[in-house]
């Protein structure tokens, strides 16, 4: 892989990312860190900008760093592993949407005992429902 102009600067910035982030990624072992010279910046390959911008992606459907870097050492590999993670991601995806729909349903229910509240009932049935134990 030849190195070419990209400092960590300009990853950062051809990803879409801040420079910290590249620091992180290389501290836990997603992106890594070239040799640095003896005098001068790090050079990284034009290719750590879509291994970046792959991680991101991942991030964006949900995978955790950790479970990214388990895809990564997947890179080119059976596609059948990389579907027995992708179908883990997706049974705790839809668990999540499900939690999210019931909480929206108590949602629903508070709001509308709200807006049954008229000035002479006294308190309000969301604070109520949080203050329980």
């Amino acid at each position: 892989m030849a190195t070419t102009d990209l400092t960590i600067g300009k990853l950062a910035q051809q990803a879409g990312v801040n420079v910290e982030t590249i620091r992180y990624y290389q501290r836990v072992g997603l992106i890594e860190e070239p040799p640095k010279p003896l005098e001068g910046y790090r050079r990284y390959p034009e290719a750590a900008v879509a291994r970046v911008c792959f991680i991101k992606r991942a991030k964006d459907l949900g995978f955790t760093l950790k479970e990214i870097l388990e895809l990564l050492s997947l890179d080119g590999g059976d596609c059948s592993e990389v579907r027995i993670l992708a179908e883990r991601k997706q049974v705790i995806i839809k668990q999540r949407i499900d939690d999210l729909h019931a909480m929206l349903a108590v949602l629903d229910d508070l709001i509308a005992q709200c807006r049954l509240h008229t000035d002479n009932t006294p308190g309000c049935a969301i604070i109520e429902t949080l203050n329980r134990k």
